[in-house]
C-alpha cells in the first residue's frame, strides 16, 4: 500500500500538481495508510536536509538548552525497561543539534521496525486502524515539527547561503499543508513558530476556500466534506 501512494504523491508533484492538491487524500485510499506513506517522505525530506549542516563544526558550539525557539526548550525523554513489569523514563537536557540527532534516529527505529511500519498489505490494515499507530504518527509529527523549528531558528543563516533556503521552505509548506488538511499538530506546538506557520496555514485556506478568520489559526469553517472529516483515526493522534 505504502509504495503505491508514494507513487502517488510523486506524480501529483510530479505532474505540475500543487502542495494542496498532492496533499489531499486520495479517493478510496486509508486515511491512515496516506499518513504512513507521508510520514516516511517527509522524514527523508528532512534527513536530507539536516544531512546538510549536519557535519558544520559550528554545531559543537551550542550548549544543552541552546538553539531551540524562542520561549522553548524541547527536552529528550526515553523510556526504558528496567524489569519485567517495570519501566523507567529519562527526561534529558539536550542542544538543539543533539535534539535533531535524537529525534532523526528514533523517527528511523521506528520505521524500520515492521510492527509499527509493516510492509505486508494485510499487516497494514490491521495496524493501521489502532490507537496505538494514531498516537505514534502523532508523536513523530510533533518531533518533525520541532526539528523544522530548530532549522528555522538556528540554521536559516546557513541554508540560505547554501542557496537551500528554497528548499527548505517548500519542504516547510508540504509538511504543513498535510498537517493542517489532517489536523496532526495541537495549537501549543506551533505557537513557536506562528510567524513562520501563519501565513502558510492562510495560504492553505485560500487554495481550499475557507475562510480564516484574520489570523489563520480558526478551521471551524471547514466544509463537511473535508479530508479531515473523514479521518477519525488520524485525529486520535493530536495530544
Amino acid at each position: 500500500m505504502r509504495d503505491r501512494l508514494h507513487s502517488l504523491t510523486k506524480s501529483t508533484l510530479g505532474a505540475g500538481g500543487s502542495i494542496h492538491q498532492a496533499v489531499a487524500l486520495p479517493k478510496g485510499e486509508s486515511c491512515a495508510g496516506w499518513v504512513a506513506a507521508h510520514t516516511v517522505d517527509f522524514f527523508n525530506d528532512l534527513s536530507l536536509i539536516w544531512q546538510v549542516v549536519a557535519s558544520d563544526p559550528y554545531l559543537s558550539s551550542f550548549k544543552p538548552g541552546e538553539g531551540y525557539p524562542s520561549g522553548v526548550e524541547y527536552r529528550w525523554s526515553s523510556t526504558t525497561t528496567t524489569s519485567a513489569t517495570t519501566t523507567a523514563c529519562t527526561t534529558i537536557r539536550v542542544s538543539a543539534p543533539q535534539y535533531v540527532n535524537l529525534v532523526l534516529q528514533w523517527i528511523s527505529d521506528q520505521l524500520n521496525d515492521r510492527t509499527l511500519f509493516p510492509d505486508d498489505a494485510h499487516d497494514e490494515q490491521v495496524v493501521y486502524a489502532t490507537p496505538a499507530f494514531a498516537a505514534l504518527c502523532g508523536q513523530i509529527f510533533r518531533r518533525l515539527f520541532r526539528v523544522y523549528g530548530i532549522l528555522y531558528t538556528s540554521f536559516f543563516g546557513t541554508m540560505d547561503a547554501l542557496d537551500m533556503a528554497p528548499h527548505l521552505n517548500t519542504c516547510f509548506k508540504h509538511f504543513m499543508y498535510f498537517c493542517v488538511e489532517f489536523g496532526l499538530l495541537p495549537e501549543r506546538e506551533v505557537e513557536p513558530l506562528a510567524i513562520l506557520v501563519q501565513p502558510v496555514r492562510k495560504q492553505y485556506y485560500a487554495l481550499a476556500g475557507i475562510g480564516n478568520g484574520g489570523n489563520g489559526y480558526n478551521t471551524s469553517k471547514r466544509s463537511n466534506n473535508s479530508t479531515r472529516s473523514r479521518c477519525p483515526t488520524t485525529q486520535q493522534s493530536v495530544r
